[in-house]
This record gives C-alpha cells, sequence and structure tokens, in this order.
C-alpha cells in the first residue's frame, strides 16, 4: 500500500508544482481547499502563514470530543435542508414524464445531497485547522475517504435500499475526485491515476471497518492514512490522532442515532469544527 500511496500522490504534487510555474496559476488547487493557496506568496508562505495563525482561536484537542454523540439531521425548520422540489400540474406531469421522480433520479438527488455534506466539512478551513493539517492532494483525498467511509458504514445498516444509496454516492465522490485530479494538472494517463486512487480507496475503506472496533489500531490507520508522510504505522506525536479517533468515533455513533429518512435525504450536517474556542471545544 506505502509504495502506491508515494507514486500516486507524488506524481500529482510534481504535475501540480510544475503546472503552477509554468501557467502561474494558483487556483488550480484551490478546489481542494480554500485554506492556503489563495494565500500563497512564493518568497513569503511560511511568513504569511505565521501571520494567519495569530489570529486562530487556540485550539486545545485534550477537550474536543467527549461529549454524548447525538443525532445530526437538520431540524425541520433548518435553511440547510435539501427537500425534493413540490410541482402541480403541467410541470409535475413533465417531470414525471422526464422521470426525475423515478427511483433512478431520487437516489441520485439523495447520494448528491449527502456528497455536498462530505465536502461541507472537507473543503472547509476549520477541519485542516484543528488537527493541524496541510492543505496537500493527499491530505484532503485522506479525509474524503474518511467522512465517506463514515456515510457508506452508516448507509450499510439500512440495508439494501442504503447499500443501493452508496453506491451512488461513491459515483458521485468518483466523479469529484476525476475533477480534483485533473484540476491538480494531472490531464495524462488520468485513467491510470484513477485506478490507483480506487484501489487506496478500497485498502482505506476496508482497513477502517477492520480497525473501527479497536481504539489503538484505528488511531494507528487514521496515523498512516492522514498525518503521516512516510507511511509509519506508529504516531509520533498521539495528540493529534488520538483527537482525531475521537472525533470519527463520535460522528460514526452519531450518524447512527440519526433517523433513516434524514440519512438517505442527506438531511444531516457533521458535527461543527467552525469554533473550537475554549468554551465551545466540548461538542
Amino acid at each position: 500500500m506505502l509504495p502506491r500511496w508515494s507514486r500516486v500522490f507524488s506524481h500529482i504534487s510534481r504535475v501540480s508544482h510544475s503546472q503552477r510555474k509554468t501557467e502561474l496559476v494558483r487556483r488550480d488547487l484551490s478546489a481542494f481547499s480554500f485554506r492556503k493557496y489563495a494565500k500563497v506568496a512564493a518568497a513569503a508562505i511560511v511568513e504569511s502563514s505565521a501571520k494567519c495563525d495569530t489570529n486562530k482561536p487556540e485550539v486545545n484537542l485534550n477537550k474536543m470530543f467527549w461529549s454524548k454523540p447525538c443525532s445530526l439531521a437538520l431540524a425541520i425548520d433548518s435553511p440547510n435542508r435539501i427537500e425534493d422540489p413540490q410541482y402541480e400540474g403541467i410541470k409535475r406531469v413533465i417531470l414525471k414524464l422526464m422521470l426525475f421522480y423515478s427511483k433512478q433520479s431520487q437516489l441520485i438527488r439523495w447520494a448528491n445531497a449527502i456528497y455536498s455534506r462530505v465536502i461541507y466539512q472537507v473543503d472547509r478551513p476549520a477541519i485542516y485547522d484543528v488537527f493541524s493539517l496541510e492543505t496537500t492532494f493527499k491530505t484532503t483525498f485522506s479525509l474524503l475517504v474518511l467522512h465517506m467511509w463514515l456515510c457508506l458504514r452508516r448507509l450499510k445498516e439500512e440495508g439494501k435500499e442504503g447499500v443501493e444509496l452508496g453506491q451512488y454516492l461513491y459515483e458521485i465522490f468518483n466523479h469529484d475526485l476525476e475533477l480534483r485530479v485533473s484540476k491538480a494538472g494531472v490531464n495524462l494517463l488520468i485513467d491510470k491515476w484513477m485506478k490507483e486512487l480506487e484501489k487506496i480507496f478500497y485498502g482505506n475503506i476496508v482497513a477502517y471497518d477492520t480497525a473501527i472496533g479497536k481504539q489503538d489500531e484505528l488511531q494507528n490507520v487514521i496515523w498512516r492514512n492522514v498525518f503521516s508522510d512516510d507511511g509509519t504505522s506508529k504516531p509520533s506525536d498521539g495528540a493529534l490522532p488520538f483527537a482525531m479517533t475521537r472525533y470519527i468515533r463520535r460522528e460514526a455513533s452519531c450518524l447512527s442515532l440519526t433517523d433513516k429518512e434524514a440519512i438517505l435525504s442527506g438531511n444531516f450536517m457533521f458535527t461543527s469544527l467552525e469554533d473550537t474556542g475554549a468554551d465551545t471545544v466540548r461538542k
């Protein structure tokens, strides 16, 4: 697994670096995150990051993600809810003829809604700030896989319907990933690299499924997949992977407590990481 990680991500990083130099376009990698690339100045990246960090609230990882799990379902009056449009008359007849209300069409809409929750959590700066992660293709990919696993794991609890929806969710993820790889500058042999990423995806899913019931093993898997640059299986600094392990376990429990309707329709949101001040870290 480790040679595959190294080969794929070093290639993508190398191509991305070359493209930035030749085209002078910083936004090529901004699809993966909106955290740092818009602020990069080649001669002052360290200085800029330091100035930015002084304005961030202090994060106390030891106090985070200890609270009792609860449902992640959105309230009925939440502005973040995604509802199927209800048309009447001729519009409804036309949409019905166009199979808008077919089971397949509904599953695709639900899968898009669920994936929108995944990228909302992964593409925002908060998760990188809380866990002190760099905004790289590897890190973002790893976080996408981790949150996809949470969703797919929960969908399997709903039996055949959930598994079928999970397949549509994976297809949407795969399409988004292909766009991200392309925007990183990998336009040649993209099918080859997508196959490599697919193998990594399934390898990670199996690893998380195996480790979920074991505290130390899950922490080591998260360290290896998300934090480690060299594939070291044992964390050199246990605080970060331990905190993320608590976060992942809590999210998994919260999703299990979320009702079927909210899960299938995508009307839930992962725990917010936006406000991590001293008074609000126990979420």
